[in-house]
């Protein structure tokens, strides 16, 4: 007999289904704002700041199959910015300021709460918005502030952990997506071995 949770998360995962086209869209953005140098940048409290940064470090690593390196931050993994931050500016401020030191016009910018409601990256988000960046939010059930704030939102409803989980599956679709475009052979390539 399945447990709650698992009904719970099968239903959730039900829901992301038709959102697969517009997972494969936030794949190509990224890929296609890192292929012109633009930069990645990632925040989230909690458990959506090991989201945010797993999908960092599927960047400046690799997800599956070997590509060169790309500009990809998580904003809260540089505690002593970050404490300073929420020390001298306050803990709602505490990704915007991040945003404004790293983030360019073009650049695109992930947020990720499980409620969508968290102060600091609603805040974020309108600073993003503000300098030019493409906002993408990961939440809970809309509607929420973040996605609100945002250029584009999956908001998956549910308990926290369900969202969490379902974000993770996110994250991994995303870079499935920006690794078919990232690893993709160079045009030239295709069109030498067509010669």
């Amino acid at each position: 007999m399945r447990s709650e949770h698992l009904r719970d998360l099968i239903a959730a995962l039900e829901f992301l289904d038709p959102e697969v086209p517009r997972i494969d869209r936030w794949g190509d953005t990224i890929a296609l704002t890192l292929q012109r140098g633009g930069r990645l940048l990632a925040a989230g409290n909690g458990g959506s700041a090991a989201h945010a940064q797993h999908l960092t470090a599927e960047f400046v690593g690799r997800y599956l199959r070997e590509r060169r390196a790309y500009s990809a931050i998580a904003l809260h993994a540089d505690t002593s910015a970050m404490t300073a931050i929420v020390n001298d500016y306050g803990a709602d401020e505490a990704f915007a300021r991040g945003v404004e030191a790293h983030g360019r016009r073009g650049d695109i910018f992930v947020a990720i709460s499980t409620s969508g409601r968290s102060p600091n990256l609603v805040r974020a988000a309108a600073t993003a918005t503000r300098l030019g960046l493409t906002v993408f939010a990961l939440t809970g059930a809309a509607p929420n502030p973040l996605a609100s704030a945002s250029s584009d939102a999956i908001s998956i409803p549910g308990a926290t952990p369900t969202v969490q989980e379902v974000h993770q599956v996110v994250v991994h679709l995303v870079c499935e997506a920006a690794d078919r475009r990232l690893c993709a052979p160079a045009l030239s390539s295709l069109i030498g071995a067509n010669a």
